[in-house]
């Protein structure tokens, strides 16, 4: 069973770390991650391993410096919430810092599904 044990290494050695390859150890086979903003109502839908690879690989391009600060989590069964305050620079130099949390899937001791949430708030 996923633990907050779990979710602190997935954001702490992964996250912070940026570390694509650790975070994907956590990430199921079929994983599926909802990314914050999108056309669709649950953002950009990335599906499978490959896709989810990419789309965390982005994040980390779009900023450089990333970084989930204040995070606390909350499992229960095959669910999970983690909330966090994340920081970093766009490419520009525009300073983010907004609220947010990620609801979680779990199944066979992975992450099923990832799906972000923040606060809509301008760079500054």
């Amino acid at each position: 069973m996923m633990t907050t044990k779990d979710l602190d290494a997935f954001f702490e050695a992964g996250w912070n770390g940026h570390d694509v390859d650790f975070l994907m150890t956590f990430m199921a086979d079929d994983c599926v991650f909802e990314s914050t903003a999108g056309s669709d109502a649950c953002g950009t839908r990335h599906v499978g391993r490959e896709r989810v690879r990419e789309a965390f690989t982005r994040v980390f391009a779009a900023f450089p410096d990333a970084r989930f600060g204040a995070v606390r989590h909350f499992v229960s069964g095959d669910r999970g919430l983690s909330e966090w305050i994340f920081t970093g620079t766009t490419g520009d130099g525009r300073k983010v810092e907004v609220n947010g949390c990620d609801v979680f899937t779990f199944r066979h001791d992975k992450i099923a599904v990832k799906s972000s949430f923040f606060k809509n708030r301008t760079a500054s």
